[in-house]
């Protein structure tokens, strides 16, 4: 399984990004596929999941209701459409898999097998 990241760049505070993550090695139909980040000096953080169904979500309180996961089964691409950035979500942002991960909750890093390599955001004030 092999997973890459893209999408990330340099955008203004309130301005908007969409991280792409495409899948290769397993079909998306199932498997759960989270988002999480990692700012400079600080532990990763989980931002979305997406389960199995696409009614299988969460979201971090962080970025609930500006950010939203979503996927492309014919292409094996999730989404993370990033909306009214902040400086505080300035970070690498990662995807990654476990196989049939249960996003109805937080799912924790360590529960994911696989990762992609990362996409740097930046926001500026």
């Amino acid at each position: 399984v092999q997973l890459q990241a893209s999408g990330g760049g340099l955008v203004q505070a309130g301005g908007s990004l969409r991280l792409s993550c495409v899948v290769s090695g397993w079909y998306l139909e199932i498997i759960g596929i989270g988002w999480f980040r990692q700012a400079p000096g600080k532990e990763r953080e989980g931002v979305s999941c997406i389960g199995r169904s696409d009614d299988q979500t969460w979201y971090a309180d962080s970025v609930k209701g500006r950010f939203k996961i979503s996927r492309d089964y014919g292409n094996n691409i999730v989404y993370l459409q990033m909306m009214n950035l902040t400086q505080e979500d300035t970070a690498v942002y990662y995807c990654a898999t476990g196989g049939d991960v249960y996003c109805s909750d937080y799912v924790p890093d360590y529960e994911y097998d696989y990762w992609g390599q990362g996409t740097q955001v930046t926001v500026s004030s």
